[in-house]
């Protein structure tokens, strides 16, 4: 079987500053906690599927440096105390 050459050149996308911002450079959306309205239930630290929600004092810490932004967090609560804004 012969090899071929004929591939189309493979596309890649620059990353910015690799470590301090890995995936938040594409998210489009991203969740903002109203902290008056959380219950500090932990729900939200138990749906994210990036494990990048804490508990504190004050209640859910996110790390956006790794949030993708799929808004499940938000769709999870039950106090609809996270919501959905568009990244600037």
């Amino acid at each position: 079987m012969e090899a071929k050459e004929d591939y189309p050149e493979i596309l890649t996308i620059p990353v910015k500053e690799i470590g301090s911002e890995p995936v938040a450079h594409w998210r489009v959306m991203k969740p903002v906690i109203k902290y008056d309205l959380c219950r500090k239930c932990w729900v939200c630290v138990h749906f994210c599927p990036e494990g990048v929600i804490s508990e504190s004092e004050e209640g859910p810490v996110i790390d956006y440096r790794f949030c993708k932004g799929c808004g499940v967090c938000a769709n999870e609560c039950p106090a609809k105390a996270i919501e959905m804004v568009r990244e600037v």
